[in-house]
């Protein structure tokens, strides 16, 4: 690939345009991109740090994150809205593991481009390993958080269950690939519209309410399934997040389905209900389910790496 360059007086620094071919070939650009793996290494390290910079704790901030997440919730689920459900600490740190991958990931990569015009703007390397430099420091505090939930199931000797623990890696790579292809865009729009980023932390914050990452999915299944409204079962599982969140919590949360004790008005016990805490469907259905989102989402990335990739030629024009 050429390289462009222009001067813009006596002196003055020389700025690198690159010369992109007409069309993203993914199989030729993934080779390119494997060859500055090295430069991806570099840039994730220095994301990292930067983010802990001049912090006396450092990395324990991203641990102490799902911490704080568990003492809040808990004490207003379990105290104040009484949720019922069992060992709730691992059901809410397995789905905000995820979350906090995805939310972080496509924060970071939102500014990317723009925090690094200065690299942009004066050397060439394929831009997208901005936004996925974004993505591996949102993952080193994924493996750190996933220390801290190992930590509390080994703790309070909570069960693993066999089978289930095969969703995690089929729900981890589903996410990375439905990251990557919103990171690019967001990356991309951020560049030439500055409010991307401001509409994302919104949207962000919506979404998480959109998503059984604190409130349990089986009860929203059960008030659909009560009135009827079948129908928007498929609505509710049209958010990717949605089935992600619950590849996580069905690998990881013991207790898909439980048995509540019904009090009466005296608070005595006078008899048992069933409580879905996720929905009451088979871990084969639940994986195929994944394995669609997954397809979808590795389309969703080549569009949005097609976009990003045309826009990317106007980048040093941009910033």
């Amino acid at each position: 690939m050429g390289l462009a360059g222009t001067a813009s007086g006596a002196g003055s620094e020389e700025a690198v345009r690159t010369s992109e071919p007409p069309r993203l070939h993914p199989v030729a650009r993934v080779r390119e991109l494997l060859a500055v793996r090295e430069l991806l290494g570099n840039l994730v390290r220095k994301e990292v740090k930067v983010k802990y910079a001049s912090s006396a704790l450092g990395a324990v901030w991203s641990m102490l994150n799902p911490v704080l997440y568990l003492a809040v919730f808990s004490l207003v689920f379990n105290f104040a809205l009484k949720t019922n459900i069992p060992s709730y600490a691992v059901y809410l740190l397995s789905g905000l593991l995820a979350w906090n991958l995805f939310a972080t990931s496509l924060g970071l990569a939102s500014r990317s481009i723009v925090d690094n015009a200065n690299l942009v703007t004066k050397v060439y390397f394929p831009r997208e390993i901005l936004p996925l430099a974004s993505i591996g420091a949102a993952g080193v505090d994924f493996v750190l958080q996933f220390v801290v939930l190992l930590v509390f199931m080994g703790a309070f000797t909570y069960p693993y269950y066999g089978w289930n623990l095969l969703l995690f890696p089929l729900s981890l790579l589903t996410l990375l690939a439905f990251t990557a292809a919103l990171a690019l865009w967001v990356a991309s729009l951020n560049v030439r519209y500055r409010d991307t980023q401001h509409l994302l932390n919104i949207a962000l914050t919506l979404w998480l309410w959109l998503t059984p990452v604190i409130y349990p999915s089986g009860a929203i299944w059960d008030k659909l399934e009560a009135f009827h409204l079948h129908w928007l079962k498929f609505v509710f599982l049209a958010n990717p997040m949605a089935p992600i969140e619950m590849g996580f919590q069905r690998a990881l949360y013991a207790h898909p389905v439980v048995t509540v004790p019904v009090k009466d008005a005296a608070g005595r016990v006078v008899g048992q209900t069933t409580v879905h805490v996720m929905p009451p469907v088979s871990l084969p259905w639940l994986a195929m389910l994944l394995a669609f989102v997954l397809v979808g989402s590795v389309g969703l990335l080549l569009l949005a790496w097609r976009t990003f990739f045309h826009m990317s030629a106007d980048f040093a024009e941009d910033l």
